[in-house]
């Protein structure tokens, strides 16, 4: 098709045979138009168009406007991908014309609006499909981007997943699709992509960025799907045989004064160094408990870090642990799921111990048998020895 007006959350643009060459002589144009409370943002996929300087010749013109007296965006040719484009309110032109000779493979770019587009900087978030828990529209590409301060990591949930399944033959996500990228682009590392009712188990970024696309087709369609994150802090620490050290960069927490960073309770806040934030605990304070796990013992606390804001609570939790013999130290983020299966945990175990345990076999040591053994074979020679002695 060449040419016409889109009106859809998003939607699909590509030359007339893509992806075969274009023909000549072709003038094609696109008004898209989104809400009024939306901007309307334009990516490329593929592009090639016969090169010449100036893009006098076969070219790709955007306008932010309905009409080509609207201001101009940017004027493509050749075979480097235009960038990411973003209008400054609702409607969008896009012009592509071939002269008579020479072409080229075309283009194939999409376009999401403001509904189908969200771009997270909060430490912890939720989103959903559009229109969820109603039927999510069909043809869609819709886009969240995280991206967090320089530190962090980004932990991602799927409490809800309810997509069109997999396709028969090929057993892949070929129709309706959740995709979750390794960065801010879809040309960085896809950490999966689920369809169906597949929920993903929950997913930790390698740094402090992190794409969601949801893409649909013309056919079924679903409830859809919700996600919530929370951005994980980079925590150092460590520990000796008798203590803590848990250090955190200034810049990961700007906002926060060293009273909303403490580990067991707010009596052992951290205390403000020139570059971080510094807690320094002995074992025998702070709430540390001892736990005994594969018959290690570890020493175990919690890291509390509040980013409530008067409106809001948001506290997030750290398990704080150490192998002191070892001196090995660790601190992993605890998300709501996580803490709603500790408590089932800690009320079953609290259950149970209503119940008379059944005595457990005391343990021996090996080495005190092999010893007592040994005694009651010297006993008994000797006592031969005195017999063999008495007979003679």
């Amino acid at each position: 098709m060449c040419g016409g007006v889109l009106t859809g959350l998003s939607g699909v643009i590509s030359s007339p045979g893509y992806p075969q060459d274009y023909s000549n002589n072709a003038e094609c144009s696109w008004t898209i138009h989104v809400s009024n409370t939306s901007v309307v943002t334009l990516v490329f996929l593929d592009f090639q168009l016969e090169n010449n300087e100036g893009c006098n010749f076969d070219f790709v013109a955007l306008f932010d406007g309905p009409t080509v007296t609207h201001p101009h965006l940017g004027k493509y040719c050749g075979t480097d991908k235009p960038p990411n484009t973003i209008t400054t309110a609702n409607q969008l032109m896009f012009v592509f014309k071939s002269d008579f000779n020479i072409g080229g493979r075309g283009f194939k770019a999409y376009y999401y609006s403001g509904e189908c587009q969200q771009v997270l900087s909060a430490v912890s978030g939720n989103f959903s499909s559009p229109h969820f828990p109603n039927i999510y529209p069909n043809n869609i590409n819709c886009h969240w981007s995280i991206t967090l301060e320089a530190g962090y990591r980004i932990k991602l949930f799927f409490p809800v997943v309810d997509l069109e399944g997999r396709n028969s033959l090929s057993d892949e996500c070929d129709y309706d699709s959740v995709s979750v990228y390794d960065g801010d682009s879809q040309a960085d590392a896809l950490i999966g992509r689920w369809c169906g009712r597949e929920r993903p188990p929950s997913l930790i970024s390698k740094g402090n960025k992190l794409l969601v696309v949801l893409s649909t087709d013309r056919n079924e369609a679903h409830r859809g799907f919700t996600a919530s994150y929370l951005g994980v802090v980079p925590v150092n620490v460590s520990c000796t045989r008798s203590e803590f050290t848990i250090l955190i960069p200034q810049q990961s927490l700007p906002q926060l004064d060293r009273e909303s960073i403490y580990l067991g309770n707010p009596t052992c806040a951290a205390q403000l160094t020139t570059s971080s934030y510094k807690i320094l605990a002995q074992f025998v304070n702070c709430g540390t408990a001892s736990q005994k796990h594969r018959n290690i013992t570890m020493l175990v606390n919690k890291l509390y870090i509040d980013f409530s804001d008067g409106k809001q609570q948001n506290v997030q939790e750290y398990k704080v642990q150490c192998d002191a013999l070892r001196k090995v130290a660790s601190a992993s983020i605890i998300s709501a799921e996580e803490r709603r299966l500790e408590e089932q945990a800690q009320q079953a175990d609290s259950d149970s111990s209503g119940y008379a345990a059944a005595p457990e076999p005391e343990a021996h040591d090996l080495s005190d048998i092999v010893f007592i053994s040994i005694c009651v074979l010297a006993v008994i020679l000797m006592v031969i020895a005195i017999v063999w002695l008495v007979l003679l």
